[in-house]
Parts: structure tokens; C-alpha cells; sequence
């Protein structure tokens, strides 16, 4: 098997060791509740655990208080269709089981195990799965081949008084109808007229044609095929009752028979199914869903070739409207289990994709759109479905399929307050999901050219190598070629990743130049020319930051070998502030679902009020191009004037410089942490300047930033992206000692994309 493509952006060794590094696989468990003293255990399992098991014992919906089932859901295969790589059994699915699993996770805050049953019997699955009700809130089926996928899906439906959903039947299904919506409305179509022609006749196939069916497309109007051709009355060969029931009166034989005169057309089936005369015989502004993955059935250049006016969606991430599941199933998941519904109805599927279809029309906001720079999603015929990252997915969708189950009987557990409702949707986003996407398509919308300082450690190799995989870039390796090429062999990194650039110091033809460059800046401070020479030659960081502050690179990346300070010292040694701004170190701390931006984390020890103002509006500046709105607190140990203390006054004089200077972003202080983070705990200040909780965090000095951030880091389990530098006249990361391959590539993006502005 090949693990190399456009789409997948990495090698064989490079899964593996993401998968095994630290805890094998990709879930913990942890404890939501406090376990640390005997009354805790006590409460938590013998004597009180009793309590809510007499509770639910008398009133079973009362599991969905007292209990995860209301927020977890089973992920369950047998590994007979694993991706597209066909039966490999239970255990071999158990990866992409587990992946599902933090899909649900990172997307919908949903809690998620992986169940593998090793079974190819329908009844014996069937069986084991009925059984495992009272744990869960919900069962997303996966990877399970046609039709038994059909039978699994429908009996356990029966059996069983929790969503049953599998979801590459009706995910598909979902975002593939909702961008069907939307193409026809750009084309002035009715569902009620259009001729739809779907080629792949296995659960996706099967279950678009049952759904779009369920939203008013007559019966005689779609045409499914097969590998063996059209479905239509009187065929025998090859046939089941799924496929018989679409079965439609047509003396079309043949794909390219159907397709001619169709106005739509959705692929589910392989690579090159469709041609370019193919195209042609259909109707003015065919829509076209070549959705095959990897390669699809036709690619959108093929079609550009033949037809100006078609509307194209394929499975590609490299190509607009990408129909991806993760659009779906996390949100309709989560509106499913906040309504405590009995099933997914075609209403609550039929809702999924309006709502996913209503919001590829809406405004596209700042997160969204400044992952494209230069190029402003708007909705049109490249825009037809929400990008994946769009924070507003999980209120609009989850909210779409609730109300949508409360109207259709089957909710248990009523929402009232459904804007509310949305607010709390809103909230359970983790906002690390769409950062680095924001990042990472902007530099494959505009590559860069970033320097690894440190070329001959293996993960800075192997970094490397992801760098260029991925697109993002041309990445420089500062280091002999020979110790490059054996580090590249050892990583079992391909020869020939022609992307990546070898410079060797020492004998670079720049070397003279960047000596010169450096002599000019340091010759006050303290060093004769053959030191600056000596530094250009021996000294990488000295030459990959000489590299950057010539323009022979746009960003540098650094940090794994030296300390921060270290490495800082080095970077400054070559390069100023940028104009107007003030070198800062901020850190992005994520945790439960929130993200804060922390600041100064790394360069200030102790600022004055007014580098306190400066630090306010660097950071400003940094949450805005992160696609923030900045509300800024300034911290200290007290909050406004209680406790007296001398950071306190500081922090009070920063404010009013912040006044004098009328910044156009919110911010007040003196706060402590507390007050910043909790909206209880700033209620009791109702004159505080900040409509809500802090997103950004200024600190009173580097070192409680540092301990901070830290402790979070190791003791709360929050995730630390940092610190990052910003304020420099060219862009610059250091990503820290020990930093891994993954580390290195965020840093290298983070550089390249220039989180300053």
C-alpha cells in the first residue's frame, strides 16, 4: 500500500511514528471529577456511587444525568470496508475507529470510544451491538461493507432506543445533498425537474439516492448505476433489493447512456469513470460530484477542458467544494444527543444538509476567510459547501437537527431556549481545530520559503520533509549536505523530496555577503569582522536568521538544539523590531475549549507601564490576525486596586496610556486571573470595559507568564502553542528544546504565515 499522494502529505514512517510516539494510538480516558482525597473516591464509586444507581435503577432517563451516556457515542466496525482498502479485518480498522473517535472529539466536544467486533456474520454483530445500549448516547456504524451495511444499520434501528447512524452511507449523503441545494439554486433549478444520474451503487450511492428521494426528486428521475451499468427494470445480473428498489423504466444500458441530458451527476464509485464526452452530453450547467477518493471519477480540470459553466465538488481537500463527512456527523451527533433522540430521521438528515446549504451562503467571517488570503470565500460555484473549520458549524448544524427531532416526535429532552441553546453550541467549539487549518491554507494559497536553522537533527529533517509534503512551502536545510542525506536515510526519508534545499554555511556563496551585513550591525558592540565571520560560518542560527534579514528565505525556524534565550539572542544579533512594533513572546493556551492568547511570555522581564501599553497592542494585533476580536486583560495579583500592590500601579498606568492613546480594541484592568476567565466572578465588577471573558492575557511580568502557562501546560492539561515571537522585522520561530517533528512543522508555519502581520 502506498501511503504517498497529493492527499495523504506524508511517508510510511511518518504515520507509523504518529501513531506510536508517546501513548500508542490517539485516546486517553481521563476523570472529570476531582479524584484526589478519600471523600472524593468515596463519592465517586463505594459508598456513593450507590445513590445514582438507586436514582436510575427507579428512572432509567435519569443515566443521561448521572452518567456519560448522554454525551458518548460507540464508534463500531468490523473492518470489512476499512477506507479504500477493502476487508482487513477488525483489528486493522481499530486506527481509523480510534481517529473517529477524536473527530467527534475535537469537532463536537463529544466523547467517543472505538469498538472493533471481530465478526463478518450479520446476525453475530448485530447481536453484540444490540446489547451495548445502556452505555451510550449514540452508534455511529463505520467501515462495514454493502449491503450488510444496510441490514446492520436497519435492524439495530429496531432494535435499539439511541441514534444508530452509519455514517458513510448517510454523512456522504448529507454534504453531498447540501451542496446539491445550493448548485442548483446558482443554476436555477427545482429538485422537482432535475435528472440525476448516480454512479457507485454501494451505501453512499444508495444513500444519497435515498435521501435526495426523501426531499421531493421523483423516482424516475434518478438513474443509479453500477459497475455493470444502469439499474433498470427487468436487470437480474448482479442485483439485491437495495439496488432493485431504485430500479427506474429507461432503455439507458450504459453510464454513458444515463448521463446524457442529466443535469446532475453523483460519483461514488472509482477513478476515471467519467470522460470528457461524458460531460459534454449533458445538460448547460451540468453539476458534477466526482466524489472517488482519492482520485475522482473525473477531475475538475478534465471538466474546465469541455465545459465552462459546470459547478464541481469532489473528496479533494486541493479542490473547491470538498464533500467531507467531518461536516456532518460530529454536529448531527451532537444535536441528536442533546435532545436525547430515539433515532437520525430523514427530517433531522433532511435539516443537516439545509443548514449546512444556508450557511455556504451566509458571510463567510474573519477565521474563515483568513485562511484564504487574497482570495475571500463568497458563496458561488467554488463555494458551494461550508469550509470544514467554520466555527459556526456546530451551532448552526446541531441546532438545525435538534429542533428538527423535536419536531419530528422523536426528542426526549426538549430544548427551550434554543438560542441559548446555540450560545452553549458555540462555547464547546475547540478553536484549535480551525487555527492551524487557517494557517496551513494560507501558505498553500501562498508557499513560502522558511530556513530550518538546525538541518542535520533528525526531526528537523523529518520536519522538513512534512514542510514540503504538505505544500506549505520550500523548506531550507542549514547543514552539510552529506549529514543532511545520511539523517534523511536514517529517517527513511525519500532521495527524492527535490523540494528541499541543502545549504551548507561554511562554503554558501552568500557567506561574504552576510559576514559584511553582520560586521556593519555589530561592529559597536564589541565584535571585530573575523568574528562576525566566524559566526556566519560556524553559528546556523546566525546564517539561517542572515538568510531571512536579506530575503534569500522568508522565515526561519530554530530551537532544538539551544535554549530560547539562547536562540533569541542569536536571531537578534541579525534582526531589528519591525517599525512601529515591540518584540513580544505570546503563547495560545487551549484548554476545555477555550483558547487564550498570553502575553509578554519570553522578553520583557519586568515592563514599565508604558512597554505594558506596547505589549497591550502587540498582542492586539496578534489575536486580530489570528482572527480574533481582542478583549485584553490586563493581570495582576489584584483587581481593581484590591489588593494594593506595586505591579498593580503599573498595570493601572498602562490602562491610562491605553486611554490616551484611544486603541480601537477592549481592554481594562487591573484584573486578577479570575475575574478575567470567569463571567460570575466579573459580574461583581459591572463597570469592567470587556463585553465578556478574556482572550487575551497581559501579564504583569514574563516570569508569572512563564510559570503559568507551564503549570497549565503539565498540571491542567491545557495545550501551549509558544511562545511565539512577534514584532520582528522578519518572521522568526524558536520552537524550544526537545520540540518534535509536529512541533517543528507548526512552528515553520506559524513562521512562514508571519503571525504578526
Amino acid at each position: 500500500m502506498s501511503t504517498k499522494s497529493k492527499e495523504t502529505q506524508f511517508t510510511r514512517q511518518e504515520a507509523l511514528q504518529f501513531h506510536q510516539e508517546g501513548r500508542p494510538g490517539k485516546l486517553e480516558i481521563a476523570p472529570s471529577k476531582p479524584m484526589s482525597t478519600q471523600r472524593d473516591l468515596s463519592l465517586a464509586y463505594s459508598p456513593g456511587v450507590a445513590v445514582p444507581v438507586q436514582a436510575i435503577a427507579e428512572k432509567p432517563d435519569l443515566a443521561y444525568d448521572y452518567t456519560t451516556k448522554g454525551n458518548l457515542v460507540a464508534v463500531i466496525s468490523n473492518g470489512t470496508a476499512i477506507l479504500g482498502l477493502g476487508n482487513l479485518g477488525a483489528l486493522a480498522s481499530k486506527p481509523v475507529m480510534e481517529g473517529k473517535s477524536v473527530l467527534f472529539k475535537r469537532f463536537a466536544d463529544i466523547d467517543s470510544i472505538d469498538l472493533e467486533v471481530d465478526t463478518e456474520d450479520v446476525d453475530t454483530f448485530i447481536q453484540s451491538v444490540r446489547y451495548l445500549g445502556p452505555s451510550f448516547g449514540g452508534i455511529n456504524l463505520e467501515d462495514i461493507r454493502a449491503p450488510d451495511c444496510f441490514v446492520i444499520e436497519q435492524q439495530l434501528r429496531e432494535y435499539m432506543d439511541i441514534p444508530v447512524f452509519h455514517d458513510d452511507q448517510h454523512g456522504t449523503a448529507i454534504i453531498a445533498i447540501a451542496g446539491l441545494i445550493n448548485a442548483m439554486h446558482l443554476t436555477g433549478r427545482e429538485l422537482k425537474d432535475i435528472k440525476l444520474v448516480v454512479n457507485g451503487a454501494g451505501a453512499a450511492g444508495i444513500a444519497c439516492l435515498e435521501l435526495v428521494k426523501a426531499m421531493g426528486l421523483p423516482h424516475n428521475q434518478a438513474i443509479l448505476c453500477d459497475s455493470r451499468g444502469v439499474i433498470y427494470q427487468g436487470r437480474e445480473k448482479g442485483m439485491n433489493q437495495w439496488k432493485s428498489a431504485h430500479a427506474v423504466d429507461t432503455p439507458a444500458r450504459t453510464l454513458e447512456d444515463a448521463l446524457e441530458g442529466a443535469d446532475a451527476f453523483f460519483g461514488l464509485s472509482i477513478a476515471g469513470a467519467v470522460t470528457q464526452e461524458m460531460v459534454k452530453s449533458m445538460a448547460d450547467k451540468p453539476i458534477i460530484f466526482a466524489m472517488a477518493n482519492p482520485d475522482p471519477e473525473i477531475t475538475p480540470e478534465e471538466v474546465a477542458e469541455v465545459c465552462d459553466d459546470a459547478i464541481m465538488a469532489t473528496g479533494r481537500s486541493d479542490y473547491p467544494n470538498q464533500v467531507n463527512n467531518v461536516l456532518g456527523f460530529p454536529y448531527i451527533f451532537r444535536g441528536a444527543l442533546d435532545v436525547q433522540a430515539s433515532t437520525i430521521n430523514d427530517a433531522m438528515k433532511i435539516a443537516a444538509a439545509e443548514a449546512l446549504a444556508e450557511l455556504a451562503r451566509a458571510d463567510v467571517p474573519d477565521q474563515v476567510a483568513a485562511a484564504y488570503q487574497g482570495r475571500r470565500l463568497r458563496y458561488g460555484p467554488e463555494y458551494i459547501i461550508p469550509a470544514p473549520f467554520d466555527p459556526r458549524l456546530i451551532s448552526h448544524v446541531s441546532a438545525a437537527v435538534a429542533k428538527a427531532a423535536m419536531d419530528s416526535g422523536v426528542a426526549s429532552r426538549p430544548i427551550v431556549d434554543m438560542d441559548g441553546y446555540k450560545a452553549r453550541l458555540s462555547e464547546r467549539m475547540d478553536p484549535t481545530a480551525g487555527f492551524f487549518h487557517m494557517i496551513f491554507e494560507n501558505l498553500r494559497e501562498s508557499p513560502k520559503r522558511v530556513v530550518f536553522a538546525e538541518g542535520e537533527e533528525e526531526q528537523v529533517v523529518r520536519a522538513a520533509s512534512a514542510f514540503a509534503e504538505a505544500e506549505l512551502g520550500t523548506p531550507v536545510l542549514i547543514g552539510r549536505e552529506e549529514g543532511v542525506r545520511e539523517m534523511m536515510d536514517q529517517a527513511g526519508i525519500m532521495r527524492e523530496c527535490d523540494e528541499i534545499e541543502v545549504v551548507n554555511a561554511r562554503v554558501s556563496e552568500h557567506n561574504a555577503e552576510y559576514a559584511e551585513f553582520l560586521y556593519a550591525r555589530l561592529q559597536r558592540r564589541g565584535y571585530l569582522k573575523r568574528d562576525c565571520q566566524r559566526l556566519v560560518n560556524t553559528d546556523r542560527n546566525i546564517f539561517a536568521a542572515c538568510m531571512v534579514a536579506m530575503g534569500h528565505a522568508d522565515a526561519m525556524v530554530t530551537g532544538v538544539t539551544r535554549n530560547w534565550e539562547t536562540a533569541y539572542q542569536d536571531v537578534r544579533k541579525v534582526l531589528d523590531p519591525k517599525p512601529g512594533h515591540t518584540p513580544i513572546g505570546v503563547s495560545l493556551i487551549q484548554c476545555r475549549g477555550r483558547m487564550v492568547l498570553v502575553a509578554d511570555i519570553s522578553v520583557h522581564e519586568m515592563p514599565n507601564p508604558t512597554e505594558l501599553a506596547y505589549i497591550t497592542v502587540e498582542a492586539a494585533r496578534v489575536a486580530r490576525r489570528l482572527g480574533f476580536k481582542p478583549r485584553i486583560a490586563l493581570l495582576a495579583h489584584s483587581t481593581f486596586g484590591h489588593p494594593t500592590g506595586e505591579r498593580g500601579e503599573s498595570v493601572r498606568d498602562a490602562v491610562k496610556i491605553l486611554d490616551d492613546w484611544g486603541v480601537d480594541f477592549e481592554y481594562d484592568g487591573e484584573m486578577a486571573a479570575d475575574t478575567a476567565l470567569n463571567r460570575k466572578a466579573m459580574s461583581a465588577y459591572p463597570f469592567c470595559r470587556l463585553s465578556d471573558t478574556a482572550n487575551v492575557l497581559i501579564m504583569p511580568a514574563f516570569y508569572s507568564a512563564s510559570i503559568s502557562t507551564k503549570m497549565l501546560q503539565e498540571l491542567g492539561g491545557s495545550k501551549v502553542v509558544g511562545p511565539l515571537i512577534v514584532g520582528l522585522n522578519r518572521p522568526v520561530q524558536i520552537a524550544g528544546l526537545g520540540a518534535t517533528d509536529n512541533d517543528l512543522v507548526n512552528f515553520a508555519a506559524l513562521a512562514g504565515y508571519d503571525v504578526a502581520g
